[in-house]
């Protein structure tokens, strides 16, 4: 039997994983704007035979602009530039359930996948916070809830105009006059509480069948959207036994939709920072932090709490009796509030100390790439992870080092393909091409009648 093997997908943050990359000059101020910059990181990822690269995204100017570069390219514009420069490397998109429509976006993610030979992935967010939604006529964010609540209804209908065409519907017959059969063409006539759509999508079915879901969010309302729907969870656990715990769930979250449990593939999120040495390692990391001094560093804790800097004492524990129960929580992300507390609590950290071991929301290594390599192994052999998203703390450098250095060393343990062995990305992560609902529909529409 086969040694099972992770998934690893390359997580392009900005100019880097660390808030200061661009302090640093690897490329200029301004590359996160310029299509090459990405191309060059997806041909490194693609050197180095990685599942994918992933793309976050916001419908809101975040960023301090005075301090940091601000704004981002759309997604998928971006990607679909990106996968005609590559040949395959899976390229995934943020896109938001809650200021999109599910007609255009399963439109333009089926383009992708037939541009690119079926290597797209949508990750699936929903929108927090009052700067999106001001930006779409509203004074503040939706609730909790009725952002999954929509979140759920908008995959739903996505995944059935994707399905809206079956795989044989094309008969293409130019002698006969015959370019599909009608019958296998469906609509949806869909009504639910959010949306009507009648269906069917104008593009036919793509090389995946569906292209693949994704899904970030560890909250009540993610997990149970990303367990029945998602193809694969892009989660935020920071220790070992968190992991262990979130991925037993998520799978029995699964087979309790009456899915198979290894269709669905839970892949942790990791900062990285690498270096020849340890120590080397180290110094990399403080070079970038000494850009934002200890007053930023605590400040990042601080938005993520929802507490003053001002009020936080950098050599104390964060003051739990101010923090509340997660799920009351209106802004912001529960999973990464929740890893980031669960760490805190864990080890008994500092504000100071908490703050220089998360990166991005993520748990942070800094180290060899022996010992980027030793916790890829123990997180994927304890159960905690089928593969991970990865976030090098600048670019290109730091996805150079990983594919040059840490990839051989995963290989030689059995862990990481040599090549690809297939060109979709459901093939990368070994997911099996899902039939259109509406042909799984068909014996019993015909045994009712």
């Amino acid at each position: 039997m086969a040694q099972r093997q992770m998934s690893i997908g390359m997580n392009i943050l900005g100019l880097g994983g660390h808030q200061a990359a661009w302090r640093l000059g690897e490329v200029a101020p301004t590359a996160y704007l310029d299509k090459d910059y990405y191309i060059n990181i997806a041909r490194i990822s693609e050197r180095g035979t990685l599942d994918a690269i992933f793309l976050a995204d916001g419908p809101a100017l975040q960023e301090n602009v005075a301090t940091n570069p601000g704004g981002r390219l759309e997604p998928t514009v971006l990607l679909t530039a990106v996968a005609l420069a590559t040949t395959h490397i899976g390229v995934i998109a943020t896109c938001s359930t809650t200021y999109n429509d599910p007609f255009n976006l399963a439109r333009r993610l089926a383009s992708i996948d037939h541009l690119s030979g079926g290597r797209v992935a949508w990750n699936i967010v929903t929108n927090a916070g009052d700067l999106p939604a001001q930006n779409f006529g509203l004074a503040g964010a939706p609730l909790h809830g009725d952002r999954y609540g929509r979140a759920d209804e908008f995959v739903d209908v996505v995944q059935k105009l994707w399905d809206s065409w079956e795989d044989d519907a094309i008969i293409g017959d130019a002698a006969a006059g015959r370019f599909a059969d009608p019958g296998k063409v469906h609509r949806l006539d869909h009504v639910g509480p959010h949306f009507q759509v009648r269906g069917p999508l104008n593009v036919p079915r793509s090389p995946q069948g569906r292209p693949v879901l994704v899904q970030a969010g560890a909250s009540e309302g993610g997990k149970a959207l990303g367990s029945r729907r998602a193809d694969a969870i892009f989660t935020t656990q920071t220790t070992l036994a968190d992991g262990v715990a979130f991925y037993r769930e998520m799978k029995t979250r699964a087979r309790a939709w009456g899915r198979d449990p290894d269709q669905l593939k839970i892949m942790p999120g990791l900062s990285t920072v690498i270096g020849s040495t340890e120590a080397e390692a180290q110094a990399r990391c403080d070079a970038l932090d000494a850009y934002l001094g200890k007053d930023g560093l605590v400040a990042q804790i601080a938005q993520r709490v929802g507490i003053p800097a001002a009020e936080l004492d950098p050599d104390a524990e964060l003051p739990w009796a101010r923090i509340g129960d997660v799920a009351s929580f209106t802004t912001g992300s529960h999973g990464f509030l929740q890893a980031q507390l669960d760490l805190a609590r864990a080890e008994r950290l500092t504000v100071r100390q908490l703050s220089r071991r998360i990166r991005s929301g993520h748990r942070l290594a800094v180290g060899t790439p022996e010992q980027i390599a030793d916790t890829l192994e123990e997180w994927f052999r304890a159960g905690a992870a089928d593969g991970f998203n990865l976030m090098p703390d600048m670019f290109p450098s730091g996805a150079e080092i990983f594919v040059d250095e840490v990839v051989p060393l995963l290989r030689a343990r059995g862990l990481f393909r040599h090549e690809y062995a297939g060109t979709t990305l459901r093939d990368h992560l070994g997911l099996d091409r899902p039939p259109s609902q509406f042909v799984a529909a068909l014996p019993a529409a015909r045994a009712r009648a």
